[in-house]
């Protein structure tokens, strides 16, 4: 990362309180942005991630994996917030921050004295990012997986097959540090006009109905409740089929005009297929999909691979193979995402969480 990034909030003082992955994030975020970034964690009761190992990781590390990949660049301290000496080591640390991050249980706050109010009469510039299940007034507890149940991904995701999916990432909780980080950089831009800090609160659960995005459009537009199709586009054809190529890789396709459309054709050598009115629109495609995918089926597994791909791509068709992470990071651009410290003795590595240049 480049001087620029490493400066830019290099002024800001951020108080990390949360725990597990959303909060965390967030606080990644202002780190790697060259903001001074202060975890503080129990002393014994240090945040769960750090136990969450894969069965090959080692079991005495005091860090996991999981652990560091969203606590990069952070000054880890161990405050018991239930010992008034202390609180009052943290009372002392918001009096000159900027920013607080917190996902306390419902009614933690109280029972230490920091509410909202509590630490903007001792800091009125400070903004509090607080992030929950529910809602501030929820006392139920969440986890992203359950948040992808109650909230339809789950119900989307899979195949008739599978029944429903977890997506492999907690994408809940990364979307809600995202939702998260937007509020706080409108909160300082905020402050730079009228000299105070705010609260701003994020629930998991506003984060994933706010993400459905077409497929909630789908719903309350046309009452089209989303089944499991896999991989498949419920608006778009071709996009989302798996094929094999002649050379045992597999690809998939996103066409998403009739263009690209035409060209894929061309390419396959079925251009036939551009005028047959079972395919001559995208409305007919997604109809005819099944259909579709038999012819498209038939030509792909006669080419190799990377023939088809530089084929498809000079002509700004999207096509993609699939990888695993292994292949991933032996790509030079992912390589230049990977950032590395020590964390307690241990030599750790994770992807940046900014991809903005």
């Amino acid at each position: 990362m480049g001087a620029r990034k490493l400066s830019m909030l290099s002024k800001l003082k951020v108080i990390d309180l949360s725990t597990v992955l959303a909060g965390p994030s967030v606080g990644m975020f202002f780190a790697e942005l060259g903001a001074e970034v202060i975890k503080i964690e129990h002393p014994t009761k240090k945040d769960v991630t750090r136990s969450w190992k894969l069965p090959t990781e080692d079991k005495n590390s005091p860090i996991s994996a999981y652990f560091s990949s969203i606590n990069y660049n952070k000054k880890l301290v161990a405050l018991d917030l239930s010992n008034s000496n202390d609180l009052e080591k943290l009372i002392e640390l918001v009096k000159s921050a900027d920013i607080l991050l917190s996902n306390f249980k419902f009614g933690d706050a109280e029972k230490f004295g920091i509410t909202d109010k509590y630490l903007s009469s001792i800091n009125p510039k400070l903004i509090i990012g607080k992030i929950n299940g529910y809602g501030d007034d929820s006392p139920k507890v969440a986890y992203d997986l359950i948040l992808q149940a109650e909230t339809g991904f789950m119900s989307m995701n899979g195949t008739p097959e599978s029944g429903p999916v977890k997506m492999p990432v907690a994408l809940i909780d990364v979307l809600a540090g995202h939702q998260l980080k937007e509020g706080i950089l409108l909160a300082l831009y905020e402050r730079e006009t009228t000299g105070k800090g705010k609260s701003i609160s994020v629930s998991l659960y506003d984060t994933a109905i706010s993400s459905l995005m077409n497929q909630a459009s789908n719903y309350l537009m046309n009452d089209h409740i989303p089944t499991r199709i896999g991989s498949l586009h419920p608006n778009i054809a071709p996009y989302g089929e798996i094929f094999n190529t002649k050379d045992g890789e597999l690809i998939t396709f996103a066409i998403g005009s009739e263009t690209q459309f035409h060209k894929l054709c061309e390419v396959l050598g079925i251009t036939e297929l551009i005028e047959d009115e079972r395919y001559n629109s995208n409305q007919n495609r997604v109809q005819n999909r099944t259909k579709l995918e038999v012819e498209l089926r038939k030509k792909v597994l006669l080419i190799d691979s990377e023939i088809l791909l530089k084929q498809l791509q000079k002509l700004n068709v999207p096509v993609g193979k699939i990888n695993n992470l292994k292949t991933v990071f032996e790509n030079k651009n992912a390589q230049d995402l990977i950032r590395e410290e020590n964390i307690e003795g241990i030599q750790t590595k994770r992807v940046s969480s900014i991809a903005f240049k």
